[in-house]
């Protein structure tokens, strides 16, 4: 059969927001032909991501990747997005890297004969982070660092600050694809961005507060509260924000410590330290990766009790979200301690969901999974944890249940 007769297909369109799902389909092949599909994009940072699949065309020379099993390849079943979740990078322990949401990521993806390799057709998906009409605003405002996205349409909105992980730096994905869904997103660096500290002795509570003031006072926001997000170091600071902050309504902790860990945090006179490492408790793979699971103590330990965030002092909603092989360390024992916590208090305004095969970057639906990369801290690879396909069924879910969770408390006053 000609190839000018065979078309691949990414519907609705091939633009869309990074975290819809698209239908990829091939058309005008042999019935019955195997036909490898591949897909690829280059990241920020210039690093290739590639993910294969093979498949086998239906009576009428179709394949549809939403009904139709990949045979193998990068992931096996009917996976409607496996063409994104299970890129890898071609660079070892690279994290995928998106500095600029202004610019689509575009994600290539060629049908090739199953037998010959022979190229048959491509076609270029567009995953953009901003809606039309979106406003991405940079802050320098005192001391703050960030850029804040506000969505179209007549607002006031509820406002959220996104903090991201330990690295430094600033990142946009996920506070732009929020900020669609009729939120004011504030993302905040915190150290290592701009004329912000490389490397901080210490994290001042203070900063974010005025991260909080700032975000409350935009006209575009609606109070009384905000919410905060956070994943992996931040969560700490997010339950500090919660503890010692007035006018936080809902926090999502997302792969979190209940302590703080990597650097002391100070607030006003108060001083929470760093909960030590022990080194003896850190692993080498077979790999050669460092495995940190087991690096942090136990910190409801008498000796360790400095350390932890005083969340009984939280009146806001919580949302723990936790994977159970996490391996950067134990979240589902730290999210277990914080429920305790907050339950011994009388506090019950709080949910944890737990993700059993997923591992510690829980982010937005159909981003590459990260087995491993360069911790900011360790300065060495270390091990994530996780198996791709239930990683990318977790990204899913949470991010529904993260869009619910601020709907309910911070757009209806009648849950409180």
């Amino acid at each position: 059969m000609a190839h000018s007769q065979i078309r691949l297909k990414i519907l609705p369109s091939v633009r869309c927001l990074f975290d819809k799902l698209v239908q990829v389909k091939v058309e005008g092949l042999a019935p019955y032909k195997l036909v490898e599909l591949r897909s690829k994009l280059v990241d920020d940072k210039g690093v290739v991501f590639k993910a294969s699949a093979l498949y086998k065309a239906d009576e009428t020379g179709q394949v549809d990747v939403c009904r139709a099993p990949s045979l193998g390849g990068s992931y096996t079943g009917v996976e409607p997005m496996g063409l994104l979740w299970a890129m890898a990078p071609e660079t070892l322990h690279s994290k995928l890297k998106k500095k600029n949401v202004l610019i689509p990521t575009l994600v290539e993806i060629e049908a090739l004969s199953g037998d010959t390799g022979e190229l048959l057709a491509s076609e270029t998906n567009e995953r953009r982070y901003m809606t039309e009409g979106m406003k991405r605003i940079p802050v320098q405002e005192g001391r703050i660092r960030g850029v804040l996205f506000i969505p179209p349409g007549k607002g006031p909105f509820p406002g959220i600050v996104d903090l991201y992980t330990f690295g430094g730096k600033l990142t946009e994905p996920r506070a732009s694809l929020l900020a669609n869904k009729g939120f004011v997103v504030l993302a905040l660096a915190y150290y290592d961005f701009q004329d912000l500290p490389k490397k901080p002795k210490n994290l001042d509570l203070e900063y974010f507060e005025e991260a909080v003031t700032y975000l409350k006072k935009q006209s575009e926001v609606k109070g009384p509260g905000i919410g905060i997000i956070s994943i992996s170091h931040s969560g700490a600071l997010a339950l500090s924000m919660s503890s010692f902050l007035s006018g936080i309504s809902a926090t999502v902790c997302i792969n979190g410590c209940s302590a703080n860990t990597a650097i002391p945090l100070h607030y006003k006179d108060i001083v929470i330290p760093p909960l030590p490492v022990v080194i003896e408790n850190v692993r080498i793979t077979d790999s050669g990766v460092m495995d940190i699971r087991n690096a942090l103590p136990d910190p409801t330990l008498e000796k360790n009790r400095a350390c932890l965030i005083p969340i009984e002092r939280a009146s806001c909603h919580f949302l723990f979200a936790v994977s159970e092989d996490d391996h950067n360390w134990n979240s589902a024992f730290f999210a277990k301690q914080a429920a305790a916590k907050l339950k011994s208090h009388g506090k019950e305004s709080f949910q944890v969901v737990s993700y059993p095969k997923a591992g510690h970057f829980l982010e937005v639906p159909h981003m590459p999974y990260c087995p491993s990369a360069i911790h900011a801290a360790v300065r060495s690879a270390v091990v994530f944890g996780g198996e791709p396909k239930a990683h990318s069924e977790a990204q899913l879910d949470l991010w529904e249940r993260i869009q619910e969770f601020f709907q309910r408390h911070l757009y209806n006053k009648s849950t409180y």
